[in-house]
């Protein structure tokens, strides 16, 4: 308890002193407090830890806010200040505790400003893209909650992020905001300010240049120099405009003066050092970065140290016969990349310096294998596309070179880049292209027209392409000639660099060998020339010959096809014709009298006469089953037909009484009977299939056009067959029409001597209390017409067919003049009558059909 009661006193004291800004006493007692405090008394740790970080200890104070923390984990203020201290801490471990102890803190408290500012700075190497979403958020939070304007430095930091990833547009605008801030709040910190001032105008100056607004970061750097003459980096951009101008001297005076303010600057020796190295000084840019590693600040300096790795890589391209001296000059670039690998493994440039020495000492394999690494380490690093491309090339991979060259050219450049063209056409080259290295070269050439490596190498590519084509036999005359004409370009520029060349790019010699080789192929063209004339003669001859056939051959199929076509419309023609005279003859043969339809008036009362005298109603033929109206109208067709009937049944049943005739002997009889017919109508000497072909349908067609008025027309008759139909006594009495026209069709003619044979046959079934079956045969003079009418005492359904066949001769010949019929019925129905050439209709629905030939 008295330790308690000494921590809290001694903890009180503390505080004091700190409130008095008496840091020392209070640090005193800060650290008597942890020393009496128990475990869980971790306020004294944490003002301890407060006045560590006020002597820039830092390690210390972070050690007191981690017990802190350890006793309380979420405590938001110990976080905060733990994440503070880890960021600006070099190892990446405690840099990682820091990014999550400010998430959390940001978690927790969304309007903390400090913290997501202390947020957004450690992850501007990291991730910048989050550290951006950072930023706007504090100036969101500084606008829209704490009604504040956003500091200039926040400004700063944002733009330089934006020129980062390069949004440059939005770059410029936050940067000419920060520095309009600037000046507005230099007015009261007028010495801040300004300095903050002095570096947001640099950092306009350098977006300006990356925009190409040369003129405007010119004058910004030399009022900044001005304004503050010692200001070092002005002057290394300076330099570096006047370099990318071509003005290698003025660079190198401006980075001369920089030197003079700072005589160890590594910037300045390390530009100096590439000035020598584009110049292909080999030597003094080695001196220039061996300075810089000699100072005691920059002994681990990796870009030094790659710099001097890639000036012994340089050595090795070039002609060395010694193999001692290019052994140590490999060994001295491996030395170098490994050095810097050892500090920084993550160094791309490095590992990719390592490949480039395997390439060169043969080792391709392994070569590849490292800059695929690189490459997928990162894809935006050139150095190792072309590279790829360069192990492709020595394992004759020429068409995966080509593409590798291509795409690092439509990735890296916006301008064609002369060295990569170089490279391209060289792969072209050895691939056999030859007309596309020569394009390559071509646009090389209009980059940089000064580069006399660039014309031998157009020379060179000329002369192959001009012996190649002189030895094509299949050349054409007018390739020929054109390489003829580039053959002489070619030897035109191996004289001029045989002469004027640069010995260092190339042997002058060489130039003077390749001169005398194209003068050798010159003199040989004029054969060349003469072959390349014959051939295209010939070849002209043999195409106006083909040409010739092709004409000829297309006249011949031109007359084939015309004689076709006429044959096809004489055909046409033809057909056509012998339509119309089928039509014309068609026509006559349809052509009919006037059929007169007024019935012969009947001299004699034969059998039942009451149906000839009839009278005509329009056309119409009615049924037995009609009003009774009709039957009482005085012509006695009805009655004579009843009156025939009952004496055909008075008849059978005498003969039936007396003979007793029995029913073998009956049907012995009608069989019979019906062979006496058949064999008077010939039909017993035809063949089953004859046979079955006379009982045929014979259908007598119905005109287009009918009339019911009556009048002299002429009548045709249709007929249907396989209606079924049933009706009873009852029902509404049914009509059958005689349709008329002038245009019928018919197989007999009126006014005519025929000879007329008929016989039909019908049968009909009823389903009431009898049947009735009849058969009649007839034979009549010419123009005689038959009508049958059956009728039935009980509700039936009928089926019926008839059989008609009749002939006509010159000559009239009549059958007796009259008719004979026999009919058999379970019923009473008047019995049927028949004329030749007529069909025979019943009540019972049954159709008939007839048949007529007329000579």
């Amino acid at each position: 308890e008295n330790e308690y009661m000494r921590a809290e006193s001694c903890y009180q004291l503390a505080r004091c002193f700190h409130v008095q800004q008496d840091y020392d006493q209070a640090f005193q007692y800060y650290y008597q407090a942890t020393q009496f405090a128990a475990s869980n008394f971790v306020l004294p740790h944490f003002g301890l830890g407060q006045m560590y970080i006020y002597r820039g200890d830092t390690e210390n104070a972070a050690q007191c806010f981690e017990k802190v923390l350890k006793a309380q984990p979420g405590n938001y203020e110990t976080m905060k200040i733990l994440g503070s201290l880890y960021a600006n801490s070099e190892n990446e471990e405690k840099r990682k505790i820091a990014v999550n102890h400010l998430k959390k803190v940001t978690d927790q408290f969304p309007e903390d400003v400090e913290a997501w500012i202390e947020y957004a700075q450690i992850l501007e190497q990291t991730d910048v893209n989050e550290s951006l979403k950072s930023y706007s958020t504090a100036t969101n939070i500084l606008k829209e909650k704490i009604k504040a304007d956003v500091p200039p430095e926040i400004l700063n930091n944002v733009g330089s992020l934006y020129y980062r990833i390069g949004k440059h547009e939005e770059a410029l605008q936050c940067f000419e905001e920060a520095l309009e801030r600037a000046n507005t709040e230099s007015e009261e910190d007028e010495g801040y300010y300004k300095l903050i001032a002095i570096t947001i105008r640099y950092n306009l100056a350098r977006v300006n240049e990356t925009l190409c607004h040369h003129d405007v970061a010119e004058k910004t750097y030399k009022k900044i120099l001005m304004d503050h003459p010692n200001y070092i980096d002005c002057y290394l951009r300076l330099g570096c405009m006047a370099r990318d101008k071509g003005q290698i001297y003025e660079a190198s005076d401006k980075f001369k003066d920089a030197l003079q303010i700072s005589n160890d600057d590594p910037d300045a020796w390390s530009l100096l050092g590439n000035l020598h190295m584009s110049k292909m000084e080999w030597g003094p840019a080695q001196k220039k970065f061996e300075r810089i590693l000699n100072t005691p600040s920059g002994t681990n300096d990796s870009y030094s140290q790659i710099a001097m790795g890639n000036v012994w890589l340089q050595n090795l391209q070039q002609p060395i016969k010694d193999k001692d001296k290019l052994r140590k000059y490999q060994d001295r670039a491996i030395s170098d990349y490994k050095n810097v690998l050892r500090s920084d493994p993550r160094n791309i440039w490095a590992a990719n310096g390592i490949g480039a020495v395997l390439a060169h000492k043969g080792c391709l394999s392994e070569a590849r294998d490292i800059f695929a690494q690189v490459r997928e380490a990162t894809a935006d690093f050139c150095d190792v596309w072309l590279n790829i491309a360069h192990i492709y090339v020595e394992q004759r991979q020429y068409i995966s070179a080509i593409q590798m060259y291509e795409n690092a050219l439509k990735k890296f450049y916006r301008a064609p880049n002369v060295e990569v063209l170089q490279y391209l056409s060289r792969a072209y080259y050895k691939a056999g292209k030859l007309k596309e290295a020569k394009a390559a070269l071509l646009k090389a050439r209009r980059v940089a027209p000064q580069d006399t490596v660039i014309l031998y190498n157009i020379a060179l590519v000329l002369q192959k392409l001009a012996a190649q084509l002189l030895r094509d036999e299949k050349s054409t005359l007018e390739e020929v000639l054109q390489a003829v004409h580039e053959l002489g370009i070619s030897h035109r520029y191996f004289q001029h660099l045989a002469v004027e060349g640069d010995k260092m790019k190339y042997d002058l010699a060489r130039a003077a060998i390749e001169a005398r080789q194209c003068q050798d192929l010159l003199s040989q063209a004029q054969y060349h020339v003469a072959r390349a004339k014959t051939i295209d003669e010939q070849e002209k001859e043999l195409r106006r010959k083909q040409q010739q056939e092709r004409e000829r051959f297309r006249q011949e199929q031109e007359a084939i096809l015309r004689a076709k076509e006429e044959e096809r419309r004489a055909q046409l023609a033809e057909k056509a014709k012998a339509r119309e005279t089928y039509k014309e003859k068609m026509t006559n043969a349809m052509k009919l009298d006037v059929i007169d339809d007024t019935p012969a008036s009947r001299k004699g009362g034969g059998r039942g006469g009451g149906g000839r005298g009839r009278k005509r109603d329009d056309g119409e033929i009615r049924t037995s089953d009609e009003s009774g109206g009709e039957r009482e109208g005085g012509d006695g067709d009805e009655e004579g037909g009843e009156g025939r009937s009952r004496k055909r049944k008075r008849e059978k049943k005498k003969g039936g009484a007396d003979g007793k005739e029995s029913k073998k002997e009956r049907r012995r009889r009608k069989l019979q009977e019906k062979k006496d017919r058949e064999k008077a109508a010939g039909i017993d000497k035809l063949s089953a299939k004859q046979k079955s072909k006379i009982v045929s349908r014979a259908i007598i067609n119905s005109s287009d056009s009918s009339s019911d008025e009556g009048g002299q027309s002429r009548m045709q008759i249709a007929s249907r067959s396989g209606s079924d139909s049933g009706g009873s006594d009852k029902e509404a009495p049914k009509k059958r029409r005689i349709a008329s026209s002038d245009s019928s069709r018919s197989r007999s003619r009126s006014k005519s001597r025929s000879r007329s044979k008929s016989g039909s046959r019908s049968r009909s079934k009823s389903g009431g209390s009898g049947g009735s079956r009849s058969r009649s045969g007839s034979r009549s003079g010419a123009g005689s017409r038959s009508r049958s009418r059956s009728k039935s005492g009980s509700r039936s359904k009928s089926r019926s067919a008839s059989r008609s066949r009749s002939k006509s001769a010159g000559s009239a010949r009549s059958g007796g003049g009259g008719s004979r019929s026999r009919s058999r019925s379970g019923s009473k129905s008047p019995a049927a009558r028949s004329a030749s050439g007529s069909p025979a209709r019943s009540k019972s629905g049954s159709p008939a059909r007839s048949g007529s030939g007329s000579d």
